[in-house]
């Protein structure tokens, strides 16, 4: 039997574009200090960053393992910090405790949007401007302001958009052709494009730099939380393990959550975090911790019996 998630791929993929409602974290940071509080507990330069762009950053601990990871937004003077719903909190208090500092105001905007996320493989009946890669739009949507970013690895955008007029924006996207994709396709989606889930395949024991996302540190900037860890990995030339892609030998996902890697040789090689099923490839993909001595595209491992061979990520940049 062909699964719903299947049929919704499909429909992406033969030319339509898609969306899913969810539920994100927005933190507003504002005022005179905010840069240079920024910069001490992040791992990128909010004073380069432009108004009506975004870059990613990371939340670190002392020994530089991951809190949160967030697309830092600037709107003029104001950023936000947009992360996800499991993460939210731990960005919001990481930001609130330095508003009795200095001049920093920290407000949580969460409760006030929702993301509406768009994907597929043709925009042309979505009647408003495809953003730039760190590019912000802002659209006036029937006396409302929303605002749209590229979606990270995948090809389709973010809307951030008032609660008030989701359900008028998700009826122009359904008029326009758009179809609803749900979770089992979300999931597909996400993989496919090598997004790391907070909770599955990052946690607090996972150092910033393992999760090899290009563009999320500065190695140039002033003292944050956790620099030391992270500048001495970076500069000694390699992490231990990384973050990638594999392709199974066999369709099937069971018994590969948390599974071990091992090299041809027996030797522990890494570990699975996630995996799906790839319509566009057809084989089973999966993200994974690999051992830097085989981090190399093509380096074939074994997950049991089954062989696996690591792939870069995303493994599918876009929905064709």
């Amino acid at each position: 039997m062909i699964s719903e998630s299947f049929i919704e791929y499909e429909n992406l993929r033969a030319g339509k574009f898609g969306f899913y409602v969810q539920k994100r974290g927005l933190i507003e940071v504002s005022g005179a200090e905010a840069v240079r509080f920024l910069n001490g507990l992040i791992t990128n330069d909010t004073a380069k960053l432009e108004s009506y762009e975004w870059m990613h950053a990371a939340f670190p601990n002392a020994q530089g393992r991951t809190l949160a990871v967030a697309r830092v937004l600037r709107f003029g003077e104001k950023f936000l910090f947009e992360t996800e719903e499991a993460t939210r909190e731990k960005v919001f208090n990481n930001l609130f405790r330095f508003t009795f500092a200095g001049d920093f105001f920290v407000e949580d905007l969460s409760e006030r949007y929702s993301c509406v996320s768009l994907r597929g493989s043709d925009f042309s009946n979505y009647k408003y401007k495809i953003p730039n890669e760190n590019e912000i739009f802002a659209i006036n949507f029937r006396e409302a302001e929303l605002f749209s970013i590229k979606s990270f690895r995948s090809n389709g955008i973010d809307v951030f958009v008032p609660h008030a007029k989701v359900e008028e924006f998700v009826e122009e996207l359904s008029d326009s052709g758009a179809v609803e994709i749900g979770e089992g396709a979300q999931e597909i989606l996400r993989i496919e494009s090598g997004v790391p889930l907070y909770g599955v395949d990052a946690d607090e024991t996972t150092i910033v730099s393992e999760l090899g996302i290009e563009d999320l540190i500065s190695y140039k900037k002033g003292c944050y939380i956790g620099q030391e860890i992270i500048a001495r990995i970076h500069f000694r030339g390699h992490v231990a393990k990384r973050l990638t892609g594999l392709v199974l030998s066999d369709d099937s996902t069971s018994g590969l959550e948390s599974a071990e890697l091992k090299s041809l040789d027996g030797k522990n090689a890494g570990r699975i975090t996630s995996a799906a099923f790839s319509p566009a490839l057809g084989k089973t993909i999966a993200l994974a911790f690999v051992r830097y001595d085989y981090l190399a595209e093509g380096t074939l491992l074994k997950v049991d019996e089954k062989e696996a061979t690591v792939k870069t990520l995303p493994f599918v940049a876009q929905v064709r």
